[in-house]
């Protein structure tokens, strides 16, 4: 299973949280390219739903990743 931002994009509107067949489901209905979907299948029938992107990719950049200063450091 390899995870890309590009992919993982595709699943930013998922109606989380959700089960595994939930964001299969979502991947299908929402016209995802059949990597998401392969990625999705290929996860563990978890018992909790995933909460977000980060439950199925620990790896996931999160807005704090880019965060930058506005101060001008010259």
């Amino acid at each position: 299973m390899i995870w890309t931002m590009e992919l993982a994009s595709h699943l930013d509107e998922a109606p989380w949280p959700a089960t595994k067949e939930e964001l299969i489901d979502y991947a299908i209905r929402s016209g995802a390219p059949n990597e998401v979907i392969e990625n999705l299948q290929e996860l563990e029938d978890a018992e909790e739903p995933y909460e977000s992107m980060e439950d199925i990719w620990p790896d996931y950049p999160t807005d704090g990743d880019f965060f930058f200063e506005d101060e001008n450091e010259y």
